[in-house]
């Protein structure tokens, strides 16, 4: 089943690795689901770091050139392919995932990678949700077992993971400490009531944590050495976070557990700029400036 007839849609493809001036705007063919999976037009996309790591083709696992990029998205389901219940043309979802890319005026995703999207949030918001929400989620809930009544200091709390780790440790009872690079972010963060550069400061880190204390490492641009003995005399973890790596039966148990929080109020991404499709390449500068404070999205 469909919307209505479809011309060719506007998408931004990538021939080559390299940087930013990679990311072209161009007209592909329109798409069609599969068998469990939907079309959704996308409104907005969310711009992630990870996604400029494999534009570089710097990142571990590199997509088949020619690709469109983006994992993170929101809109209308556009499309519903065969034996897909529960998810009818028009309805208001967010991507988390996509076979085709969510740069791109549309994109195939399978059920799994699609999920409600609550009336009282923005388009921009709902693009704001997968790769950040999700990473925090389970960094600080899965990976650091964090419970309420703990204390977990978020660096680069400004950002767009900064952001959704402090609203959900909030929520979940604990008590949350907050760095940001800029005055800007200092001003976001007080607004708002895990490591995320590893090569920066988690030598610093490990001397300030509690005895058991963790620090999950979300992201890191280069080299870091330790101290052993820091992590030694506080009996502490250090645990790497890979999303990608979370079992299917967590991914939904996350998943949910958002759902609720958008529901409910509590979970609220904080939107710092909003791009048109065509200027992808200066998105991808502006997700990688310091002094982050709040997330960028695409809008188609």
């Amino acid at each position: 089943m469909r919307a209505n007839a479809l011309l060719p849609m506007k998408a931004i493809r990538v021939e080559s690795f390299g940087g930013p001036e990679v990311l072209r705007v161009t007209n592909v063919n329109e798409l069609h689901p599969g068998v469990g999976e939907v079309v959704v037009r996308i409104y907005a996309a969310g711009v992630n770091p990870v996604d400029t790591y494999i534009r570089a083709g710097s990142y571990a696992k590199k997509p088949v050139l020619p690709y469109t990029p983006g994992n993170d998205g929101a809109g209308v389901i556009d499309q519903v392919g065969g034996n897909v219940e529960g998810w009818v043309v028009g309805q208001r979802v967010y991507v988390a995932g996509s076979k085709t890319g969510t740069y791109a005026e549309r994109a195939v995703c399978t059920v799994d990678q699609v999920h409600s999207l609550p009336e009282t949030m923005s388009f921009a918001q709902g693009a704001a949700i997968g790769i950040p929400y999700a990473t925090a989620y389970f960094a600080l809930f899965h990976r650091a077992r964090g419970k309420a009544g703990e204390t977990v200091l978020v660096h680069g709390a400004s950002g767009g993971v900064g952001h959704a780790a402090v609203q959900l440790a909030l929520r979940g009872g604990l008590k949350v400490f907050g760095t940001a690079g800029s005055p800007a972010g200092r001003v976001a963060l007080a607004a708002q009531g895990l490591e995320m550069l590893a090569n920066v400061n988690l030598g610093n880190d490990l001397t300030v944590l509690a005895p058991g204390g963790r620090v999950a490492v979300i992201g890191s641009r280069g080299i870091v050495e330790i101290n052993p003995r820091d992590a030694m005399a506080r009996n502490a973890d250090i645990l790497g976070v890979m999303l990608g790596g979370a079992s299917p039966e967590v991914l939904r148990g996350i998943y949910e557990e958002l759902g609720r929080g958008m529901a409910d109020g509590t979970l609220v991404p904080v939107i710092a700029r909003e791009l048109p499709l065509e200027e992808a390449a200066e998105a991808h500068r502006v997700v990688m400036a310091a002094g982050a404070t709040g997330k960028i999205v695409l809008v188609a």
